[in-house]
């Protein structure tokens, strides 16, 4: 059997249904291979819009999303996707071509050493070197992208390997469960919550997984306590819980932190470092217990006084059974979230145009269903959602709060669309980040997606011109142009739209929503309020008695 024959057979054992991307001189033995595969091949038109897509296939599958580039410079484009899965904690496999390595036919043409750049950002960067190599390799790479911690790998098939014979068969996938945590070690975490005066609960991305998802309510319902979450933790427990505070979108100095100075304990699940902190540790300050499917990484904010590893939804099972109800007085905590939602929902009704972030955060929450999908690109507006958006499951507000890169919104959108196409699937993007991957509405159109895309249009980089007022430096160096964004949605074949006013958005969202094709929507945003709440007011309204 060719061996790139035998590379789609191995990728189909692992029961791989799509990949992503852009094929290549490289690519041409593996691309006639892949032709009378199962495998469906998504072309996009960039490398770099793959990634991100088979990223998010992992994110929402659990399972490796694939994607394929060519040698050079269609590899190096992955590069930021495979930072975006691997800081994420989002499997991920790349397929990668690369110019004969027993024999030189053009030089050092396009040729960069891909395997040693992947390294320091993917869990597994291999070169196949024998064509019998390849199930094992297969197998291996998909078996570490996809256990705890998830991450991104990195597969290069030179051209003159995929070309000849391997008389290798394919492993069996095979799975395993995880371990789980020590009894000796549950126990000091029950003994610690139930002497703990003001216990709170955090709940991270690790623990985003349905399992996890009834587990956490359990303990949240028997015990009492409250909670919180971080950016990628929204939704693990619906947010329309009696005792849940609020999203931790900023670091420090938020309303909700003054909850988190008043806790003596907090049980930290499923949250690790990569994500941006939604605390900040100090010596002989709140202690915390750390429980996740590894033991945390310490640095000088997040050190933990307990670690329990092993898989989350078996420790905090165990963890309800042997704390039971807690009898502590946790009505500071009922008062500081009556503040939050206070605080959260105040511009909910503002019918102002252009439109306030806060705003669109109540017209989308009131016109999707809870297991519809919002994804976000990357910008101030992120913030917004992460703290007003409320999630009533998991999975269904997708943002990036790891390495917050702009540019995946759309191809995120694109993936959850596919997935789920009998979900409603919103894409929200500054006119920023949009414009890094735009040209990826040509394969929404060409995938038959029936997908809502609004562009917060501000003309400049919003997130950093709120950076730059509140370290009160001069409004410079962040301003552009942008093109006519109905014209350029319609080049492709999508559907463009700009309101006028906040009853025509109203209207046009509706209809975008329940009518078939790409339906991009040109939003003008009002951002002015950004400084005065996010760098002032949260400063001066967080003493709650």
């Amino acid at each position: 059997m060719k061996t790139s024959d035998l590379f789609v057979r191995a990728l189909e054992n692992e029961g791989v249904e799509y990949i992503y991307g852009i094929p290549g001189e490289e690519n041409l033995d593996f691309l006639n291979s892949l032709k009378d595969s199962k495998i469906e091949l998504i072309l996009t038109r960039h490398e770099q819009a793959a990634g991100f897509m088979a990223a998010t296939y992992g994110r929402l599958t659990g399972k490796p999303g694939v994607c394929l580039s060519t040698l050079g410079p269609g590899a190096t484009n992955f590069v930021t996707a495979a930072a975006y899965a691997q800081l994420g904690a989002m499997p991920m496999i790349m397929l990668g071509g690369q110019k004969p390595i027993r024999k030189s036919k053009q030089g050092r043409f396009q040729i960069v050493d891909v395997v040693n750049l992947m390294k320091p950002i993917t869990k597994y960067s291999e070169q196949v070197v024998d064509g019998n190599n390849v199930p094992a390799m297969v197998r291996e790479s998909f078996r570490v992208c996809k256990e705890e911690r998830p991450g991104a790998g990195y597969l290069e098939l030179p051209e003159d390997i995929a070309e000849e014979d391997s008389a290798a068969t394919v492993f069996d996938v095979v799975e395993h469960r995880r371990p789980d945590a020590n009894e000796k070690c549950l126990d000091q975490a029950a003994e610690m919550i139930k002497k703990a005066k003001m216990p709170l609960l955090l709940i991270g991305a690790g623990a985003n997984r349905k399992r996890s998802s009834q587990a956490l309510k359990e303990f949240i319902d028997k015990t009492g306590i409250y909670f919180f979450n971080t950016q990628m933790g929204k939704g693990v427990v619906d947010e329309r819980h009696e005792r849940f505070i609020g999203t931790a979108a900023l670091s420090s100095h938020d309303f909700l932190h003054c909850a988190i100075e008043k806790a003596d304990l907090i049980i930290n699940v499923g949250h690790d470092v990569i994500e941006k902190p939604p605390f900040f540790m100090e010596k002989g300050g709140t202690k915390v217990i750390h429980i996740n499917f590894f033991a945390a990484r310490t640095d000088e904010v997040y050190f933990p006084q307990l670690n329990v590893v092993g898989d989350i939804c078996s420790s905090v099972g165990r963890l309800t059974e042997k704390v039971g109800e807690l009898s502590q007085d946790m009505s500071y905590f009922g008062r500081v979230k009556a503040h939050v939602d206070e605080r959260t929902t105040k511009y909910f009704e503002d019918r102002r145009f252009p439109i306030l972030p806060q705003r669109l955060v109540k017209i989308l929450r009131d016109q999707l269903d809870d297991e519809d999908i919002v994804t976000l690109d990357n910008g101030v507006y992120k913030i917004w959602f992460a703290r007003n958006y409320q999630c009533h499951t998991n999975n269904t507000l997708l943002l990036d709060n790891a390495l917050a890169t702009m540019g995946a919104g759309l191809p995120s959108a694109m993936v959850a669309k596919q997935l789920y196409p009998n979900k409603k699937v919103v894409s929200v993007n500054g006119d920023g980040g949009f414009m890094m991957n735009s040209q990826e509405i040509e394969t929404a159109v060409r995938m038959g997606l029936d997908l809502v895309v609004i562009i917060l249009n501000d003309s400049a980089y919003g997130m950093i011109k709120w950076k730059q007022e509140g370290m009160d430096f001069d409004n410079f160096g962040l301003d552009f142009g942008n093109p006519d964004f109905v014209k350029y949605a319609n080049s492709f074949g999508a559907i463009g739209h700009r309101p006028d006013s906040h009853d025509e958005f109203q209207s046009i969202l509706k209809h975008a929503l329940n009518s078939p094709g790409v339906h991009l929507i040109d939003l003008p945003v009002d951002y002015s309020l950004n400084h005065s709440i996010l760098n002032v007011l949260i400063k001066e309204s967080r003493s709650i008695g």
